[in-house]
């Protein structure tokens, strides 16, 4: 297989087919309540023309998820998408940060946008490559993909610290069928930093953004649609679509490195 072959094999996945699926549900979902989808969260309340942007949003999720579906559209597609959620992390997620930077819940909510932009920009940078392995736009190729995927590795990171920083809340969403509950919390606080790390380092990051996409889809499993199932409120309807989002986002990584051998030292 040669390079151009296995870009187009990455970025060919079920991970994207999920990921515009996914995106496509957000857009719907936006549009049907006239708010802000999951993940597009953070917008302040009194911000001039909330609800006209909110709309924007939706619609940008909507197209950019059908785009995604056909491979004429898929790179501006993704494109576009990447354009709206990196200037979502720098309007109204870093400005949280700078705001709060003790506050992990702030952390949580940038990580959060941060992954989202790492799986539209591996999207992009893999899918505006022509035949002949050319770039044919601004932050493409190999090496915005490395970078893309440092970025999804810093964005693991303040999920981990969320896991003890909010410990009881964490340790109460464990399933009671599991024993052990403070252990379960702590262990996948833990495994989200080390595989955040370890992708950052580009030591086993195939791997680690493998298990870290599994634990997020495990999570929405076993934690989310039981919830669900049992008469879930408002709130919890939004967590779960949210870790499902993630979810989605994480599986475009993982998928990046298909063709790279699982366990690589310093293979970004």
């Amino acid at each position: 297989m040669n390079i151009v072959q296995g870009r187009a094999t990455r970025v060919a996945g079920a991970g994207r087919v999920a990921f515009a699926v996914t995106m496509i549900g957000l857009g719907v979902l936006g549009l049907a309540r006239g708010d802000f989808p999951p993940i597009w969260n953070g917008a302040p309340a009194g911000l001039p023309a909330r609800e006209a942007l909110a709309y924007f949003c939706a619609l940008v999720s909507l197209l950019s998820g059908l785009g995604l579906l056909w491979r004429r559209t898929a790179a501006a597609s993704s494109g576009v998408l990447l354009a709206c959620l990196l200037a979502w992390l720098v309007a109204f997620r870093v400005p949280l940060i700078v705001a709060a930077p003790t506050s992990s819940g702030m952390w949580w909510a940038c990580g959060e946008t941060a992954l989202m932009v790492a799986a539209a920009w591996i999207l992009y940078a893999g899918l505006s490559v022509d035949e002949e392995g050319q770039r044919r736009g601004f932050a493409t190729g190999e090496a915005s993909i490395r970078i893309a995927r440092v970025l999804y590795g810093l964005a693991l990171l303040p999920f981990g610290v969320a896991h003890f920083t909010f410990l009881e809340r964490t340790v109460s969403l464990v399933p009671a069928w599991l024993p052990w509950h403070l252990a379960w919390a702590t262990l996948t606080g833990c495994a989200f930093i080390a595989a955040g790390v370890a992708v950052v380092a580009g030591v086993w990051a195939r791997l680690a953004a493998g298990l870290s996409a599994l634990q997020m889809l495990l999570f929405t499993l076993l934690v989310w649609v039981p919830i669900l199932a049992a008469g879930a409120g408002a709130a919890d309807w939004n967590e779960a679509i949210d870790s499902w989002v993630l979810t989605a986002g994480a599986w475009v990584v993982a998928d990046s490195y298909r063709g790279i051998p699982w366990l690589v030292a310093r293979q970004r």
